[in-house]
């Protein structure tokens, strides 16, 4: 786990579709950029105490390794100041990592698993049952990581600040599963977050086609592993934290993160 600094150079709770309406209500939740396809504010949702997440203070995001000047731009002006990657060591190598010398930015690498998938797995990520069960051995190899991201994210001046992996929609998912989670989001908005990937897949499986332009049959022999998104997939993941672990708050304290969740709740939260 590292980080740099360079620059400049709960339970179940039910609510109404128009609820689910309000909280994709401006600011625009995905935010259009050329070098990737999934980045997404977590603000507007419900939290704890009748409050909401603020906009523009914590996103979620596929792989940051193409972003272009005007991209680096938006982001600057957004103020983002910490970027938390959940890649595997071996991604990072072949893939880069987010250009922190287009402006000041802490970077902290802190991955979920040390090797992706076997590919003879990938075909069957069409199966909600099957993700649900790398989601949860990604949640026990990355425990550590979980917690280490949560509080990074409470820490002063990490704000506005944006995890991601590759596609945005498994490791980001879990990670953006716990935090919303912790912050009081019903369960059901949580799994129509993570839903929201799907439409971003198919936009990154055209990009794969047309990076891998000579092997597209073999692009489209993985295409599950890219473009399914189950809300069951999630739905069934939550279940299994609460079967094991209780409440989110009860989560917090097993990943002994208790007290940074306080003080997301603090930072994050606005309303009533």
């Amino acid at each position: 786990m590292t980080g740099t600094r360079r620059g400049p150079t709960t339970r179940e709770s039910t609510i109404s579709l128009s609820s689910v309406t309000d909280a994709m209500a401006q600011p625009q939740r995905k935010l259009t950029l050329s070098g990737c396809v999934n980045f997404r504010d977590l603000g507007g949702y419900p939290g704890v105490d009748g409050r909401s997440i603020r906009w523009r203070r914590l996103f979620r995001a596929d792989g940051l390794t193409r972003l272009d000047e005007e991209d680096c731009a938006q982001l600057a002006a957004l103020g983002l100041a910490t970027v938390i990657d959940l890649r595997t060591k071996g991604e990072v190598e072949e893939r880069g990592r987010f250009p922190e010398d287009a402006f000041e930015v802490e970077y902290h690498h802190l991955p979920l698993t040390d090797v992706l998938p076997p590919t003879e797995d990938l075909s069957r990520y069409d199966e909600p049952a099957f993700v649900t069960t790398r989601y949860q051995q990604l949640f026990s190899e990355g425990s550590s990581s979980l917690a280490r991201a949560v509080k990074l994210l409470a820490a002063p001046d990490a704000l506005p600040a944006v995890f991601h992996c590759s596609a945005g929609k498994d490791r980001t998912g879990i990670l953006a599963a716990l935090v919303l989670g912790f912050l009081g989001v019903p369960r059901d908005v949580i799994v129509h977050d993570y839903a929201l990937s799907a439409e971003a897949m198919i936009a990154l499986l055209d990009r794969l086609k047309q990076e891998y332009a000579e092997s597209v049959a073999e692009v489209e022999r993985y295409a599950p592993a890219v473009i399914s998104v189950s809300p069951e997939t999630m739905a069934s993941f939550l279940d299994s934290l609460e079967v094991e672990h209780g409440s989110f708050d009860d989560l917090a304290r097993t990943l002994g993160v208790t007290d940074a969740v306080s003080q997301l709740r603090t930072t994050l939260l606005e309303g009533p």
